[in-house]
Order: C-alpha cells, then structure tokens, then sequence
C-alpha cells in the first residue's frame, strides 16, 4: 500500500490528511482555539461524588468539570473483579491525579482515568501495572515473543510498571526499546515530581499536538512521504524525528508548491464531500447518513443500479460496495459511539454472510477500537466505535439557525397560515389603527398571489387595513407583526 500523509498548518489550526493508494481516508482537524485535551494528565480535585452513580466530578481547572467513573479508578488494594464503592476511594476535596481519556463532547464534560499512560514511539508505559501486552496487530506469534524477550533484556531491573508494545515496534531492536524506555521513564519520573510541588487543579502534562502525535502514531512502512506546508512546524518535526525517529526523516518533505497542499490531493472535495448526508456509490447506488446525539444510522439503497442478471445480484452488489465504502466514511468523518447500518434487505444467508465479512475486512484498516455484531432479526448491522473526539460536522460545522437542526424548514404556506393566526389574536388583544407583516420574499409573495384571498377575507373580519412589507434578511420562518 502506497500512503502519504499531509500536514496543513496555518495559526489558527493544523489539518492532516491520510491518504491511501492517493484516495483520502483519514481527516484529522486540531484548532488552536479549541485543542483536544485526550492524554493530558492533571492534579485534579474531587469536587463532588455521587454515589448513586458510582462516579464522581473532578475539577481539572477548566471550564466545565470532568467526569470520572468508579470503573476507571485504579486501586493497587482491589482483590480480584470486586470494586469498592466510589465513596471508600474519594471524598469531596481529594487531590487526585487524572489523565483524560475521552474529550468534552457536546454537553458531556471530558471522561477520567486514574490509570496513567504514556505513549512512545515503540511503547505504552503503563507505570501502575506489571504486565507486558503486545499490539493484537503483530500476529506473527515468533515475533511477539521475541519482542517480550527484547523488551525484558532493556528493562532495568529496579523500574516498575508495564508496557504495551506497539505495532510500530514490529521488527525493532532492542537500541530502538532502549531509547523509548528511557524517554518514558524520565517523563513518568518528572511528572511525579511536578505533581509534588504544585497545587490542584493544574496541568501536569500535556500530550503532543496534532501533528507530532501523527508522526508518533500513523507513520508506519507503508508511509512513502509526510508533506508539510509551514516552514516552522517542518523544522519543528524534523527536529523531533531527529531525536526520536531519525528512521522516517527522509520521508519528511517540505511543500513548497505554488497550489494549496489540499487542493493538489483533492483534499478539499474529500472535506466537502464528508459533510454531506447523501455518499453516491460508483454503482449507482448510494448511502444516506444521519447523525444524532444518540447514534449514527447509515442506510443502503440501490438508487439506479439495476444488476445484469436479477434483483437479488443487484441488493448483494451494492451491499459489497457499501460494505466497503462505509468502513472508509466512518474513518474519514471519525463517526463513534453507536452505529446502526441498515443493508439492503438479503434473503440469501450467504450472501449476508459475504457482505459482513467484507465490511470486518475494510474494518481493519482502521486503528480505532470498534466491535460489530451480525445482522438483527430486522437485517440491521450493529456496531460501536470508540469516540474519543468529536466527529469532523461537529468540529466543521454547528446547527443551522434556520431550521434549528431539524433538517428542514416549515413551508412558506404553513407560514402564511401562522402569521394569520397571529394576525387574529393581535386583533382581539389589541385596538390597533392598521396591522404590518413583515416576512422573507417567498412568504409575502405567497399572500399577494395563491393566499391573497385569505388575507384579504381576514382583513374584513377584523375590519383592519393590512399592509405587507418584505425583509430581505428574514429566513421563511422567520416573520414580526407590526401594530400601527
């Protein structure tokens, strides 16, 4: 696989782009105004804990407060699965040390854990825990083993804690463990000392940005080139690659072309295209997407595919498409939490089979967590996908102040039919001279041509002159009635 990624910086935010096989399939958006806080570690204080929900609010010195869940406190005295009660492990006033595992989204504060991690190059050190894990992505059990050997060989024999062993660490030597070890182990020991001398609520650590966690977390052996567009921030990296992955500086590129980074890779279509509820499929065929609060539902249809042979091909073709393309939207518009696929409906159980299993192998490309249950009793595809940041509409865009993010607006006759309601209980309410509507265009052309009549019948009931006069900034939904 031929990949590439692009780095878009300008002041007021950095955009990355991931490109397999030149086709877009990750977008990634960090904004200067409003960065993701996932991985910072504070000294934080209990500022409340609720029982009922066995979990409890912690003041992290920001904003909103954070929230922390009995399931994610690390106790050293916990025997077995059984967890203590919230209110044995913290009272209201507690400094606690935190790390954030989840960012604030929507109108729900950042999620907590008190189980410290910190990613390297190579390596996730765990200092809590005693255990060596290995990436489920190294499959090759005499390399995982290997890896263990290697890693234990580095450790020092006074240090505690434990490790994952990354993907990126596949075929490392032991130098390679070395160096992530030791960056690890100084900045664990720093923080600690930090957290001695200042007062809660503060910033400990703050994890990298945007684009050096990119560097630390995508760049893998398939990446042919990483291109950066700023000046500053390719000095920047390449002087981080050059402490801590001097393996993938001639990968790193300065663009200096004329044409915009985004522009040149067809970026900016991929972004417009993604916000859009309507994905066309090369069949003919196309997905409509709709997210909400609760969860995101994906539905199939055939559109103008028609198969060469029967119906049942037609469904079956079109599902494998949409198995495949919709594994790559739920990448490139980083959809989380709770998915509900709905399938063209499938009578033959192998061909729902085939389309399932097509949709786990698209799946694997993808580094978040998810997991994906067969078709429902309904032929509905459950899934969930872990959401640690808030999709790419939520970081694009907000809800439309026409329609207040129902997705439609009320037609301009519904309107009229309002106003003349409102234009009656007006009348009976108050002793005006003359009554003034003022509408958007399309309403005020609605009532002096198809509702002329009933304007002008209403004008005789109330026995009032009624003027009409358009404002041009108003939306259809939007009207005043002026007493004169």
């Amino acid at each position: 696989m031929n990949n590439k990624i692009l780095i878009n910086t300008t002041p007021q935010e950095t955009r990355i782009a991931v490109l397999e096989d030149g086709v877009t399939q990750e977008l990634h958006i960090e904004r200067a105004s409003s960065c993701g806080i996932v991985g910072n570690i504070y000294n934080g204080r209990v500022s409340r804990v609720l029982p009922g929900m066995q979990s409890a609010f912690i003041d992290i010195g920001l904003d909103r407060a954070a929230f922390l869940h009995v399931a994610d406190i690390w106790d050293s005295s916990q025997n077995g699965d059984a967890i203590k009660p919230i209110e044995r492990l913290l009272h209201e006033g507690n400094n606690i040390l935190v790390q954030v595992i989840k960012d604030a989204i929507g109108t729900k504060g950042a999620r907590l854990s008190t189980q410290i991690s910190l990613a390297g190059r190579m390596l996730v050190y765990l200092p809590q825990e005693s255990h060596i894990g290995i990436s489920l992505r190294i499959e090759d059990d005499e390399e995982r083993e290997l890896l263990r050997e290697k890693l234990q060989h580095v450790l020092p024999g006074d240090e505690k804690g434990g490790y994952i062993i990354r993907t990126m660490a596949e075929a490392a030597n032991e130098s390679d463990l070395q160096a992530d070890t030791d960056y690890l182990h100084k900045l664990w020991h720093d923080i600690q000392k930090k957290s001695l001398m200042v007062a809660s609520p503060v910033l400990l650590y703050q994890d990298l940005d945007l684009s050096h966690r990119v560097l630390r977390d995508f760049v893998n052996e398939d990446t042919i080139s990483i291109l950066v567009d700023s000046r500053e921030n390719y000095h920047k990296l390449k002087t981080f690659s050059e402490n801590f992955m001097p393996n993938i500086v001639p990968r790193l590129e300065r663009y200096m072309g004329e044409r915009p980074l985004f522009d040149l890779h067809g970026v900016e279509d991929e972004i417009e295209k993604s916000l859009a509820k309507r994905v066309d499929l090369k069949s003919g065929g196309y997905l409509v997407i709709d997210q909400t609060e609760a969860l995101t539902t994906m539905d199939v249809n055939t559109g103008g595919f028609i198969g060469v042979r029967n119906f049942d091909d037609t469904i079956f073709k079109t599902n494998l498409e949409a198995a495949q393309v919709i594994a790559r939207q739920l990448r490139l518009r980083n959809l989380g939490g709770i998915i509900i696929i709905d399938f063209i409906d499938m009578d033959n159980e192998d061909h729902k089979n085939s389309v399932l299993s097509e949709f786990n192998k698209a799946l694997l490309k993808d580094r978040t967590r998810m997991t994906v249950n067969g078709f429902t009793t309904l032929g509905l595809v459950e899934m969930t996908r872990k959401r640690t940041r808030e999709s790419l509409s939520h970081i694009l865009c907000e809800s439309c102040p026409t329609c207040q993010g129902r997705g439609e607006i009320r037609t301009a006759q519904t309107i009229c039919y309002e106003i003349l309601r409102e234009l009656l209980r007006e009348s009976r309410q108050f002793d005006a001279n003359e009554f003034r509507i003022l509408a958007s265009q399309q309403v005020i052309d609605l009532f002096l041509d198809e509702e002329s009549q009933s304007l002008a019948q209403l004008g005789d009931f109330i026995a009032k002159p009624i003027s009409l006069q358009v404002e041009e900034s108003y939306t259809q939904e939007q009207y005043d009635v002026i007493l004169m």
